[in-house]
């Protein structure tokens, strides 16, 4: 009789591969790929912030890996909520020390299968997509404005993809004042389902019909299946580091056999330069990722090639993929690195072993010494700063005051024409001030009232006439008052022949009248004769 499912036991293979991409100078992205745990980490914040948040959320999720082992669903989903959220702790305390990864942040995307069942943590844009009886299911929503502009049906899915704000990234963990609460969904786990977590290097730039389509139909094999989804977004053009997470859910007949699938945990992109530290964390054996093998030879490859002045033809040469054992391990090889925790000092004790075990007495007096230290250099740093803010500030007024006192006596000896209280008036100095203090004063009056002057004579008083002398100035001055007085004679006399010809006019009208006048009665004359001849006949 055969096995029922719920009775059996599902186990988790996983891969990832990760690259720079054909523009960026470092990948920012951080993934981490194991039994237990898959995450995807897309950092921001320029050429060291990026990478650095991106790795720190990766240490905070690694202990997942063999955390979960219990079988309790609720407290993974508790232990992944707690973890996203001491990484953005994380990434706050690391900003405020260290001022050059200020604005710092990276989004975070994370599934572990725990009991049968697919605990999912999201926050940011990356994205999580789900092969389930061959239908490819998106379980992650974008926290992004795009995604609110197609959420509230301003925007297409369409239009998104090439909205010019496509990049702000709403929620995500870093020195930001935001939610750093993750999303976290609950789904039961079949065989044969398969994951793929993603940046955006990748998503936004292929469809979802076409991971659907190499997900699904194109390539069982884990590694090749990544390996050509990465590929094939930098051949479409995808101008960011890309990262693909694979996970497969396998199903084991017998839970207490002897071989059980196993897998060595791979770290791909920014976290692969932490590997000692992840494998003290997970306490086993992890892996760099395997690097991209082909996919490079897109026509934005080569431009970004040309542009670096490489030769677009040669193949860029991939980091070989290295294994680190935990420190105890380490110790016994007796190669252990000093691991840079970036948070713990590491000593060497007097026994000549080394030691970053915060409990561990000398560790902690370290650590009191290094926190003194920093408060004496931030002390010391704030009183530099201020002595020297002081002095620039002082450097600074006296330029001023200089700059000031010199443009004022090179203001006093020019000279310019203008209008003082609505008469035309010399003034000493520029028609301008700095900082509300004028740079000149009237020195002549003249009787011409600007009213007088025609129009674009009152514009130029406005501006001000310039002149290099008091004696130009003066001059200038009698120049108007004289075409001012021939413009005044011209209309007089302008105004004299037309009151005579007004005049002229009345006198030919009244001669005519009169003319007219006589004319009427010399005829009323002649009729009145006429009609008395007429009687007399009679």
């Amino acid at each position: 009789m055969p096995t029922s499912t719920a009775s059996q036991q599902l186990f988790m293979y996983s891969t990832v591969v990760s690259d720079v991409g054909t523009v960026r100078s470092n990948n920012q992205d951080s993934a981490f790929a194991g039994e237990h745990l898959i995450a995807i980490c897309d950092g921001m914040g320029g050429h060291a912030g990026g990478d650095t948040a991106s790795t720190i959320a990766i240490r905070s999720l690694a202990h997942i890996e063999q955390d979960n082992v219990d079988g309790d669903v609720q407290v993974v989903s508790h232990m992944m909520a707690t973890s996203v959220m001491a990484a953005h702790d994380a990434i706050v305390g690391k900003a405020k020390r260290e001022r050059r990864l200020a604005g710092m942040g990276t989004t975070v995307t994370s599934v572990a299968l725990v009991a049968g069942c697919w605990v999912l943590a999201h926050i940011g844009d990356s994205r999580a997509y789900l092969l389930h009886d061959g239908h490819l299911v998106r379980m992650t929503s974008d926290h992004s404005y795009v995604q609110h502009l197609i959420d509230t049906g301003r925007i297409s899915e369409a239009e998104a993809r090439n909205h010019p704000q496509r990049n702000v990234v709403m929620r995500v963990l870093g020195d930001f004042d935001i939610d750093s609460r993750p999303d976290i969904a609950i789904r039961k786990a079949h065989p044969g389902d398969r994951w793929l977590l993603c940046s955006d290097g990748l998503c936004g730039v292929l469809e979802d019909s076409t991971l659907e389509e190499v997900l699904s139909s194109t390539c069982a094999d884990q590694e090749e299946c990544a390996q050509r989804l990465v590929s094939m977004a930098l051949r479409a053009g995808s101008t960011d580091n890309v990262t693909a997470v694979i996970a497969d859910a396998t199903l084991a007949l017998d839970a207490d056999a002897f071989d059980l699938p196993h897998q060595t945990p791979l770290i791909g992109g920014a976290a692969s330069a932490s590997l000692e530290t992840i494998a003290d964390i997970v306490n086993e054996p992890v892996a760099s990722a395997p690097p991209l093998r082909e996919g490079k030879q897109s026509p934005a490859a080569r431009a970004a090639a040309l542009r670096s002045g490489k030769d677009p033809n040669e193949e860029p040469k991939q980091p070989e993929q290295r294994v680190a054992q935990p420190s105890s391990v380490r110790e016994d090889n007796g190669d252990r690195v000093n691991t840079d925790t970036g948070e713990i000092p590491i000593v060497q004790k007097r026994n000549g072993r080394i030691s970053a075990d915060p409990n561990d007495p000398e560790v902690a007096k370290a650590i009191r010494n290094e926190h003194i230290e920093e408060r004496k250099t931030k002390r010391s740093r704030k009183f530099r700063n201020r002595i020297i803010t002081i002095l620039i500030i002082i450097l600074v007024l006296l330029g001023v005051a200089g700059v000031g006192v010199g443009t004022y006596r090179w203001s006093q000896t020019k000279y310019y024409i203008g209008d003082n209280n609505g008469k035309v008036a010399i003034f000493q100095g520029v028609p301008t001030s700095i900082f509300s203090v004028k740079l000149s004063h009237a020195v002549t009056d003249t009787n011409m009232k600007t009213s007088d002057l025609p129009p674009s004579w009152r514009e130029q008083l406005d501006q001000g006439i310039s002149f290099d002398t008091y004696g130009e100035a003066k001059s200038h001055t009698r120049l108007i008052k004289k075409q001012l007085n021939d413009a005044k004679r011209k209309q007089e006399a302008k105004q004299q022949e037309k009151a005579e010809a007004e005049q002229k006019a009345k006198d030919e009208a009244a001669a005519k009248q009169k003319q007219q006048e006589e004319a009427a009665k010399k005829t009323a004359d002649q009729a009145a004769q006429t009609n008395k001849s007429g009687g007399d006949k009679s």
